[in-house]
């Protein structure tokens, strides 16, 4: 990676860090997840609205670094309007693009995403830009109860 692009890429973490996209927990939260990761101290809530299989609504809420907060701010963009396997396979993607593991095809499907590329050179680093994906397959998979509609 070049100096410039370098350069370029670590701006894109650093913005969505200090502003995230979709901070906030949506009202029409049906889905939700909690994670942690032990190794540097990050959480990070993801809640969705999924409607049919389909993520209709997504926000997080949490701390951490800076590539654990943009990388769930970045995500939230990504999956928000795809259904759940369209978002497994996005996780898929992300994690083979961050661990180094058919990097090209990962960065060519992941759009602005290939900025956590350089990612796979810290090991480390990779539960940070992960936490938030792990995060979100454990939420499509818990449904809480919706509050029965009144009937006034």
């Amino acid at each position: 990676m070049s100096g410039e692009l370098g350069e370029l890429y670590q701006e894109i973490i650093l913005e969505h860090s200090k502003a995230p996209r979709n901070y906030r927990r949506p009202d029409s939260a049906n889905h939700e997840a909690d994670g942690y990761n032990p190794l540097c101290g990050d959480r990070c809530s993801v809640y969705i609205d999924m409607e049919g299989g389909k993520i209709e609504e997504i926000g997080f809420q949490g701390s951490g670094c800076a590539i654990s907060r943009a990388s769930a701010s970045m995500m939230t963009q990504m999956v928000k309007g795809k259904t759940k396997e369209e978002a497994a396979q996005l996780f898929e993607r992300f994690h083979s693009l961050v661990t180094g593991k058919d990097e090209a095809a990962a960065v060519e499907e992941l759009g602005k995403m290939a900025v956590f590329a350089g990612v796979s050179k810290f090991p480390a680093r990779v539960k940070c830009a992960t936490l938030a994906w792990h995060t979100l397959q454990k939420a499509i998979k818990d449904e809480k109860e919706k509050e029965p509609a009144s009937s006034a």
